[in-house]
């Protein structure tokens, strides 16, 4: 069975990391879909869907995941509900069911004869990327919120400015 996980991962945090762990355990393959792949350098999406995708895999690779049983594909907004689903199938390889806790995503797949699985919430109070990116906003340690893969490839990329500058701006 192939399962579709969707997110931003904005970014990629320890959550995440728990959440495609336990989907594998369940399922033969996953596919992650970057969601939101044409927005970049905005408050709420300061990486690119490239810099997301090195990310990700950067991670799967420290954690020794079996990569020929993932796939990683960007999927751009469509921004009209109605055709979202059969957007994300055009872009994706086929899958079986789909893990999402949110509440729009649970609606258009299920709307659509889908499965939908709740992804467990590690820590979800701790471990989030809007708490990532507030972290780094206020001076705090964002790096124990993200595997080390996440931290070097922030680091390597100048993100914490990249953050800190966005932000500084009421034009994003």
């Amino acid at each position: 069975m192939r399962a579709l996980y969707i997110g931003r991962f904005q970014p990629f945090h320890f959550g995440h990391l728990e959440v495609i762990r336990n989907i594998l355990i369940e399922n033969d393959e996953l596919i992650i879909a970057i969601g939101s792949a044409q927005e970049s350098h905005t408050k709420k999406n300061p990486f690119t869907a490239g810099e997301r995708f090195e990310i990700i895999r950067a991670n799967l690779v420290h954690e020794k995941f079996d990569l020929s049983k993932i796939y990683i594909v960007p999927v751009e907004d469509l921004n009209r509900n109605s055709l979202w689903v059969a957007h994300v199938r055009s872009m994706v390889p086929r899958f079986d069911k789909i893990y999402s806790n949110e509440p729009l995503v649970k609606i258009l797949f299920n709307d659509a004869g889908y499965s939908v699985v709740n992804t467990p919430l590690f820590s979800r109070s701790e471990y989030s990327s809007t708490k990532v990116r507030e972290t780094i906003l206020n001076g705090g340690d964002w790096e124990k919120l993200v595997p080390v893969a996440t931290r070097d490839y922030i680091l390597r990329v100048n993100g914490v400015d990249r953050i800190v500058h966005i932000n500084s701006s009421d034009k994003c």
